[in-house]
Order: C-alpha cells, then sequence, then structure tokens
C-alpha cells in the first residue's frame, strides 16, 4: 500500500495532472474545517487512481487547480465521488472547477435499496474492507496532519473505484444503472451560486416553533448578530453562542446588564465579551417588524413507493406537456424535481 504523496505548489499539481491524465477513474473527497472556522474553508483534497495510490492536494497552499481542470472535465476519466453533494460543493466554489463523468457511490447504493449508506458500512458489506477511526471532528486546518487524520483522509478514497465497480455491477443487473447516470450527471451540472448569510437560520432553532411573534422577531436579530460575530472572529456560530443561550434570550427579552445574569449558557466571560451587544439586539428585535410567516411550499404528488428501494417516484408537469419521472435520492432526504 503506497503511502499518500502531498500536492502542494503548482510543479507538483502539474506533475499530478500528467500522471492522472488518461486515467480510467478517479476518486475525490474532501475535508472542510466547518467545526473550527466560519465560513468553513475547504483544506484538503484526496484523490485516488484505480492503483490505490493517494493524493493530498494541500487546499490552503495551492491557488488554483488549473493542472487539473481537464481530467475533472474530461468524460473518459470517471470521477468517484462517495456522498459527493459537498465536495461538489466546495470544488465549484472554491476552484471554479466543472465537472464530467461524475459517479456517486452513496447514490449507487441507495438505488439498490441499501439502508445503510455511510462508507465505513459499505467498504465492510462490500469490500471486506476495516472502518478507519473518525477524524470528522478534528481541525483539517493543521498542519501537519497527524497519522490518524491522513490515514482517515487516505481510507476515505483508497477504495472509492474498486467500490463503485461492484454497486454498479448489482444495479446493471436489475436495470438500474442509468438510474445512477441521469442523478449523477445532474450532480455534476448543479450550478452553485455564492452562498448568501442565511436570514431565515432562526426559524430552524430548536424552539423557535414555540416563540411568540415578537420573540420570534427578538431571536432574528439575535442570530443575525451571532452571525456577524462569528464572521468577524472566523470561529463558527455555535461556538460564539449556543442555540440554547439564543432561545432563552428570546423568552427573557432582558434590557438591561443585570438580566443577563442566570441566561443558560451565558458565562460572566461571555456577558462580558458580548453583554452590550446582545442587549442591544434584544432591544432591536422588540422594535422591528414581526417576521412574515416562513412559505411553505405544496409537495409533490409521490406515486409508486417502491418497498425494495424505498425511493418512491413523482409525477410532475413539464413545459405544459406530458408528465416526466424523474428520480433524484439525496443522503437525507429524497427531492423531487420537474425536467
Amino acid at each position: 500500500m503506497w503511502p499518500a504523496v502531498w500536492i502542494r505548489t503548482p510543479d507538483e499539481a502539474d506533475a499530478l495532472a500528467r500522471d492522472l491524465h488518461g486515467a480510467q477513474a478517479v476518486a475525490i473527497d474532501t475535508e472542510a474545517d466547518s467545526l473550527h472556522h466560519y465560513p468553513e474553508r475547504l483544506c484538503l483534497i484526496q484523490l485516488a487512481d484505480p492503483r490505490g495510490r493517494v493524493f493530498f492536494l494541500d487546499a490552503l497552499a495551492l491557488v488554483d487547480l488549473e493542472p487539473l481542470r481537464p481530467l475533472f472535465t474530461d468524460p473518459a476519466t470517471l470521477k468517484v465521488f462517495h456522498s459527493g453533494d459537498n465536495d461538489v460543493v466546495y470544488l465549484k466554489r472554491r476552484f471554479g472547477v466543472a465537472f464530467a463523468g461524475l459517479s456517486d457511490t452513496m447514490l449507487a447504493a441507495r438505488f439498490l435499496g441499501v439502508r445503510e449508506l455511510g462508507l465505513e458500512r459499505l467498504l465492510i458489506k462490500y469490500m471486506d474492507v476495516p472502518a478507519a477511526r473518525s477524524q470528522q471532528k478534528t481541525d483539517w486546518a493543521r498542519r501537519p496532519l497527524s497519522p490518524a487524520q491522513e490515514h482517515y483522509a487516505a481510507e476515505d478514497v483508497r477504495h472509492l473505484i474498486a467500490l463503485r465497480e461492484r454497486l454498479v455491477a448489482d444495479l446493471r443487473a436489475i436495470g438500474r444503472e442509468s438510474w445512477l447516470e441521469e442523478e449523477c450527471e445532474a450532480l455534476a451540472a448543479l450550478p452553485v451560486p455564492e452562498r448568501p448569510p442565511e436570514e431565515e437560520g432562526y426559524r430552524r432553532i430548536r424552539g423557535a416553533s414555540r416563540l411568540p411573534p415578537r420573540g420570534l422577531a427578538v431571536l432574528r436579530v439575535l442570530y443575525l448578530q451571532r452571525e456577524a460575530w462569528a464572521r468577524a472572529e472566523h470561529r463558527p456560530p455555535f461556538k460564539i453562542l449556543s442555540p440554547e443561550t439564543l432561545i432563552a434570550l428570546a423568552e427573557r427579552t432582558p434590557a438591561e446588564p443585570a438580566a443577563l445574569q442566570g441566561v443558560p449558557g451565558l458565562s460572566p466571560r461571555l456577558v462580558e465579551r458580548y453583554g452590550e451587544g446582545l442587549l442591544a439586539a434584544t432591544t432591536r428585535g422588540l422594535t422591528e417588524r414581526l417576521p412574515e410567516p416562513p412559505h411553505v411550499p405544496r409537495p409533490a404528488r409521490r406515486e409508486n413507493d417502491t418497498p425494495e428501494t424505498g425511493v418512491g417516484r413523482v409525477v410532475v408537469g413539464v413545459g405544459g406537456g406530458e408528465p416526466d419521472e424523474r428520480v433524484l435520492a439525496r443522503q437525507d432526504h429524497e427531492i423531487w424535481i420537474g425536467g
């Protein structure tokens, strides 16, 4: 088993592009530091070839991925991801790359009706490969990475190409390979606009639904204030103030410093650091317009859920003509779209 090779300079990226030119397939994964930095940064890109060689592209050191752009857009070289939604978003947003010839092992497993879709479970089930100890909560911006981080990152891509071959063979046997191809084409073509500040995120905080309209207005202002602090300090919002603290503040609407004492999760240190801003945000929330009720789109009509896959179909109109059937599977839920 080859050790991973680090790619940190343009010359090394050029050499890697020449090495991988014409490869039948390349496995791809990414690691970001969303638990340690805000907004999150793409820190590491892992590639593997069919021989099991692994390459670590240091996304904190590389300015661009220009040498590898032809590889990513060449449909003759299969790009294999596992649950690649976030990976594609990171790579498109950070480096502006496009993809052709993309395949996703999580989607393949889903179309087979597999219930446990995590990569670790699939590698055990189909490849008899033991799971590497999870490093998902570690800081991927640290340099050097620990041996445990490097092992975990390498194992995320080393077996992906072989795993895909096993899954696609099973899909082909039941006539569903085209389902995977269609969905992966949609994933590769998905546009990724720059993400604006999420102003409606306060509604998803647990406990927000039980607040009265005025309390919800206070929560909205507190949420946006926390967002501003998080961006200024480059720290995840939950490390500034917990969601439970925001809910407690929205319920109590403190008007003076003494009222901040005893708020759950609001330590004296946090009161000293953010107290003045919290009081100002609460005051604004008490005078701002009340939030509009959230728009809830009408769910698409589902037909003929298939028990063997758990994936159903939806009939939607296309351009006023005959209905079309499209299947779009995702790891956490199914989304149904029209053509």
